[in-house]
């Protein structure tokens, strides 16, 4: 997606987005990082809004999900309360919330690494953590494309997230993102392709792509990579849809013909 500041008009692309999908024959759909809002400016007014498990944001996942019989995993979504249900008062969390497909939130994962960086593009600065507050657990759950790791955007550049995800059953992880362009362009395929070959799983990373803003430009790059480290398919920028099988029988083959995770010594 190029999500904007108008939540309506990014809400309605998605939706249009996963129809199309689950007319061609997706079990699981997975949006990006803040599909639907990406203003810094409007980021605390939504999430304010998203209330444990009901918000604007949230009921419009949780009703595609049952309308399309679907599994969806809601990107991030900007929410103003923590999984235990206390309020944050200054901040939110970046939250990427998991519906089956009747609708039913079966999992939220919150952001645990924040981007405050430095960066030579038109923004220059970034600084997540203004507006965000990081969250604390690893998250896993089982899918009907099998057992889910769930990371956003940053979390890409922190392998021991991927070793617990690894360690707790995960078949496959989803990164949504809305990496820079000039951050994309140097390191997004070097290290999707080290997290899916270093822990054997299955990487999908649906990205922001275009120009959000006058300022903000991000590098899209949807992918889907397997445990080799193949990419399988990818979608450059724009708008758009990246498919493909996880298939189960090729992991275990990965696994088994190479057990790394059986050699590690630290």
């Amino acid at each position: 997606m190029v999500s904007g500041a108008d939540i309506d008009r990014n809400l309605e692309e998605a939706r249009q987005l996963l129809v199309q999908a689950a007319g061609m024959g997706a079990r699981v759909a997975v949006l990006p990082e803040n599909f639907a809002v990406l203003s810094t400016r409007r980021m605390l007014e939504c999430g304010r809004l998203e209330i444990g498990t009901e918000g604007p944001v949230l009921s419009f996942l949780a009703e595609q999900a049952a309308a399309l019989g679907i599994w969806i995993v809601g990107g991030s979504v900007p929410v103003a309360t923590r999984p235990d249900g206390s309020r944050i008062e200054d901040r939110v969390r970046a939250s990427c919330v998991v519906f089956d497909d009747t609708g039913r939130q079966v999992a939220r994962y919150d952001k645990i690494h924040l981007f405050d960086a430095v960066v030579e593009d038109a923004q220059g600065q970034y600084r997540e953590s203004d507006t965000f507050e990081p969250g604390e657990e690893v998250v896993v759950v089982d899918t009907p494309a099998g057992r889910l790791g769930l990371a956003i955007c940053y979390d890409l550049r922190f392998p021991e997230l991927f070793r617990k995800l690894r360690e707790q059953g995960a078949q496959w992880v989803t990164l949504p993102s809305a990496f820079t362009w000039t951050t994309g362009d140097a390191h997004w395929h070097a290290l999707i392709r080290a997290r899916a070959i270093e822990n054997q799983v299955w990487l999908v990373a649906p990205g922001q792509g275009g120009y959000n803003s006058e300022r903000r430009r991000t590098y899209g790059h949807s992918l889907v990579a397997d445990p080799w480290g193949r990419i399988l398919s990818e979608l450059d920028e724009g708008p758009g849809i990246v498919t493909a099988e996880l298939d189960m029988d090729r992991l275990e083959e990965v696994r088994t013909r190479m057990p790394v995770w059986d050699h590690r010594k630290l």
